[in-house]
C-alpha cells in the first residue's frame, strides 16, 4: 500500500503531510508514557521486525500479492504512540533508502499506513480484550481481530484520499470496491503474522507487550500433586505472570530473526504486485505516477547496485535495511525514552 508519487495531486499529498507531522508530534510526547528503559530497546526492535516482513509479500490472489503493515503489530507489542513511530521510521527508511513509496507522498504513506492502522487496530483491541475472557488467548485472539480489520481500514483511507486528492479519472466506486476487495484478503495474511508474533513474544516476556499489561495469572495450589487454580472472588491475590527469557536474549532473539527474514526468506517472497500496485494497473490509476526521487539511490527496489547475483543483491539489501531501521529505531526512543519526565510513568507493564 505504498502510494508512490502522482498518486495524489500536491495540495492533498501536502495536507496529509500537515496530518501525518502532527500525529508524530503527538506521537513522541504520547511515547513518552509508553516507554522506559525496559521497553524502549524493544521498540527499535519492532521497527526492524516490520521492515524485514514487509519484505515477505505473500500471494493472496490470482497475480496479486499482499505484505505486513505492521500497525496493529507494532501498537500491541509496544503502545499505540510508539507504534505510529515505528511504522513512520520504517517508511521513512523505505522511501529515502528503497524508492519504495513517492517522498511527495509520504504524508499519504504515513497517514494511512501508521496512523489509521494503529489507531483502528488498538481500537478494536482494546474493545476485544475487555470483553474477552482474561489471558494470553483472548490478547492473542485480540491481535489477530484487529490487525484483520486495520488492512481494509487502511485501503478505505486510500479510497477517501484519492476521492479528494486523486489524479486520474477512475470511478471512486471501482477504486474502492477493488481496493477493500484485495485487502480483506491482504488482511488474514496480517492478522496471523500479528498473532504468532504477539502471540510468541507473550510467551517469553509478557511484561513487555504494552497490549497485555495487567496479565495475571490465577494463584495456585498444589492438590494430592496437581495444581489447582484457586477461585478468585474479589480482592483474590493474583501474581504477574513470569518471563521465561531475558530481555538481552529476545532482543538478540528478534534481530537474528529480523536478518533472517530480510536477507534470505525474502527471496522467495511473491514477486507479483502487491495489492495497490494490482488495482492501480487494472483500474489505471498509474497512468500519473512520477520518477521517484530516489531511483539512483544504491538501494533502490530493494538491491544493491552493481551487485549482479540477484540472491545477493536482495539478501544485502535486506540486512542493511534492517539494520539502518534498527539503529535509526532505537535512536528516537532512546531520545524520547531520555525526555520522559520523572513523575511520568510509563503504561508498559511492571516489572517481574
Amino acid at each position: 500500500m505504498h502510494v508512490p508519487d502522482g498518486f495524489i495531486d500536491a495540495p492533498t499529498s501536502a495536507a496529509t503531510g500537515v496530518v501525518a507531522a502532527a500525529a508524530v508530534a503527538v506521537s513522541l510526547r504520547g511515547a513518552r508514557r509508553e516507554l522506559d528503559e525496559r521497553t524502549a530497546p524493544l521498540a527499535g526492535l519492532v521497527a526492524a521486525f516490520i521492515f524485514a516482513v514487509q519484505m515477505l509479500n505473500f500471494p493472496v490472489a490470482a497475480g496479486t500479492s499482499g505484505h505486513l503493515l505492521g500497525g496493529a503489530l507494532a501498537a500491541i507489542l509496544v503502545g499505540p504512540f510508539t507504534g505510529v513511530l515505528c511504522v513512520s521510521v520504517v517508511l521513512l527508511m523505505q522511501g529515502v533508502l528503497f524508492a519504495d513509496g513517492g517522498l511527495t507522498a509520504l504524508g499519504v504513506n504515513i497517514t494511512d499506513m501508521a496512523i489509521v492502522t494503529t489507531v483502528v487496530s488498538y481500537a478494536v483491541f482494546r474493545v476485544l480484550v475487555k470483553v474477552l475472557p482474561g489471558g494470553r488467548r483472548s490478547v492473542t485472539v485480540a491481535s489477530f481481530v484487529a490487525a484483520l480489520v486495520s488492512v481494509p481500514a487502511a485501503a478505505v483511507a486510500f479510497t477517501l484520499i484519492y476521492a479528494v486528492g486523486g489524479t486520474t479519472d477512475v470511478s471512486l466506486g471501482k477504486v474502492a470496491t477493488a481496493m477493500i476487495g484485495v485487502h480483506v484478503l491482504i488482511g488474514v495474511g496480517e492478522a496471523v503474522i500479528t498473532a504468532l508474533t504477539v502471540g510468541a513474544v507473550i510467551a517469553v516476556r509478557p511484561d513487555l507487550v504494552h497490549g497485555a499489561r495487567g496479565l495475571r495469572r490465577r494463584l495456585q495450589l498444589r492438590v494430592d500433586g496437581a495444581l489447582v487454580d484457586v477461585p478468585a472472588p474479589e480482592g483474590a491475590r493474583t501474581a504477574p505472570v513470569a518471563a521465561r527469557t531475558s530481555r538481552r536474549a529476545l532482543w538478540i532473539t528478534g534481530l537474528v530473526t529480523s536478518l533472517v527474514l530480510a536477507g534470505v526468506v525474502s527471496f522467495y517472497a511473491s514477486s507479483n504486485p502487491d495489492g495497490l500496485e494490482k488495482v492501480a494497473h487494472d483500474k489505471g490509476l498509474d497512468t500519473k505516477t512520477e520518477k521517484h526521487a530516489s531511483a539512483d539511490s544504491p538501494l533502490a527496489d530493494y538491491g544493491v547496485k552493481d551487485v549482479e547475483n540477484a540472491r545477493l543483491s536482495g539478501g544485502l539489501a535486506g540486512v542493511i535495511g534492517v539494520g539502518v531501521t534498527v539503529v535509526a529505531g532505537s535512536a528516537v526512543f532512546w531520545v524520547v525514552r531520555r525526555r520522559r519526565t520523572p513523575d511520568v510513568s510509563p503504561t508498559s507493564t511492571s516489572a517481574v
